[in-house]
């Protein structure tokens, strides 16, 4: 097998075409990985780095600018000019998919010919606001460290303490990250175009696995401690690790790939002078169609009553605030509830939103297709909201557990948190489906000129 794994590397770069489009995908990500290291003019980023490295200790998982930062690479802690990272563009995109779902005119704008790209054009627009925004609030928290990150960082601002010199910073870092975000989204549009895989995708993924090394070393000191300690895990936790590891690889690609194919059904029609013959086709419905994006919101929504009860706590010194910021402390039984509750709920909300079955109802009919033993119509948008409401389910409970389990691994069995994220929550799920995605256009690729693809049969299967 891995012979075979081997000789489709190898084929890879036999293709002149598909050679040029892996080095030049390479090459822009590492441009990308350079924004992360480049500090901002005028910031100290290394000692913002070191504070976020002695923080790692109290607080693993770093509350809400561990989050962040896990999307940006490292290049929030490292004061870089792409500290911002591609998020705001995210931001932006969901935004306006989101507004699609309610507002008429972009509604009607999606469906036009040549309306998505003026929807994409929003987009843009809508990030450079973002930026601009984000961008102050990125600098403010930078001149203020304190109130950002907490106590025990010192000034990280070098310009002299005057109001020129202070708005001057404020402006510059702002132009900066924002150009920076903007760099991150042309090259991520430049290597969906010119390179192998989505883009945008891959340039969060190269973030995520620049973490790789740190998570190495520390499994590294899980067995094999310095001089002087003990090692907390043995033989068999280092087997159970790798076995859990790859079943949660394995069940993340099986759902992902998962889909209930609904048969549909053309009947024969004529067009002016052109008839059209019937026939047989299938509509894959997919068990995970909301992606990560539940877990992205439920962990952004959990940290904001965690850091607001903890706050009415000190300041009013109320017993009950600090019980309840305690509760919903990562790894305690109420966040995990609620955890898993919100990861449901937007599971089906971004079904809700993103799911149109009245609108692919409307376009069985007019294109004279059918679902055999399902009347066109109002029969037919029933049938699909009730299908896709049944496999959603399934894929809300696979997310909350793969949700869980970082945390479960951390708390329970001590598991260093750099480690235990690449078991399962938004890391591991979007690394798979973008590694996924990717294999597929190589597939293509490959197939096209007759070579072996990496998989059986030259092609990735699922089916729920």
């Amino acid at each position: 097998m891995l012979a075979a794994i081997a000789n489709t590397f190898t084929n890879c770069f036999r293709i002149p075409e598909l050679k040029s489009r892996i080095l030049f995908t390479m090459g822009l990500l590492a441009i990308c990985r350079l924004e992360a290291y480049i500090h901002c003019p005028g910031l100290d980023g290394n000692a913002l780095a070191e504070f976020f490295r002695r923080a790692a200790s109290n607080d693993p998982s770093g509350g809400m600018l561990g989050l962040y930062s896990l999307f940006t690479g490292g290049a929030l802690e490292n004061c870089a000019v792409g500290a911002l990272g591609i998020m705001p563009y995210i931001s932006a995109t969901i935004i306006i998919q989101l507004m699609t779902a309610v507002v008429p005119h972009l509604s009607k704008l999606a469906r036009e010919e040549g309306g998505r790209t003026k929807l994409i054009q929003y987009g843009r627009y809508l990030t450079v606001l973002l930026c601009l925004g984000q961008g102050f609030v990125m600098a403010l928290g930078w001149e203020n460290p304190q109130k950002l990150f907490g106590e025990g960082i010192g000034r990280l601002v070098l310009y002299e303490d005057t109001p020129f010199q202070i708005w001057w910073y404020r402006i510059q870092t702002t132009l900066i990250l924002t150009t920076g975000t903007m760099l991150l989204m042309w090259l991520g549009e430049q290597i969906t175009d010119r390179g192998i895989g989505n883009g945008v995708s891959l340039v969060i993924t190269i973030g995520i696995l620049a973490r790789l090394p740190a998570a190495g070393i520390a499994v590294k000191d899980m067995f094999f401690p310095g001089e002087g300690s003990e090692a907390t895990h043995n033989f068999g936790h280092g087997v159970a690790l790798l076995v859990l590891l790859a079943a949660v690889i394995a069940g993340v690609i099986a759902v992902t790939q998962a889909q209930r194919k609904i048969p549909v059904q053309y009947a024969q029609r004529a067009v002016g002078r052109k008839v059209y013959s019937g026939g047989t086709s299938f509509m894959p419905l997919r068990v995970n169609y909301s992606g990560v994006m539940p877990i992205i919101f439920a962990q952004a929504i959990l940290m904001f009553p965690q850091k607001i009860f903890s706050s009415l706590g000190g300041l009013f010194d109320l017993k009950l605030f600090r019980e309840l910021a305690a509760a919903l402390n990562e790894g305690a039984f109420l966040y995990m509830l609620l955890y898993g509750l919100m990861i449901l709920f937007f599971s089906y909300f971004w079904v809700a939103t993103q799911f149109n079955e009245l609108q692919i109802a409307d376009d069985l009919k007019k294109n004279g297709g059918y679902i055999p033993g399902v009347r066109p119509g109002t029969a037919t948008s029933d049938f699909l909201h009730n299908a896709m409401h049944r496999i959603t389910l399934a894929g809300a409970v696979f997310l909350t557990i793969i949700a869980i389990i970082p945390i479960l691994l951390n708390q329970e069995m001590k598991i260093p948190y750099q480690v235990a994220t690449f078991f399962g929550g938004t890391s591991l799920l979007i690394t798979v489906g973008v590694m996924l995605d990717t294999m597929r256009q190589v597939e293509s690729h490959l197939l096209m000129r007759h070579y072996d693809g990496f998989l059986k049969k030259g092609r990735l299967r699922g089916r729920f």
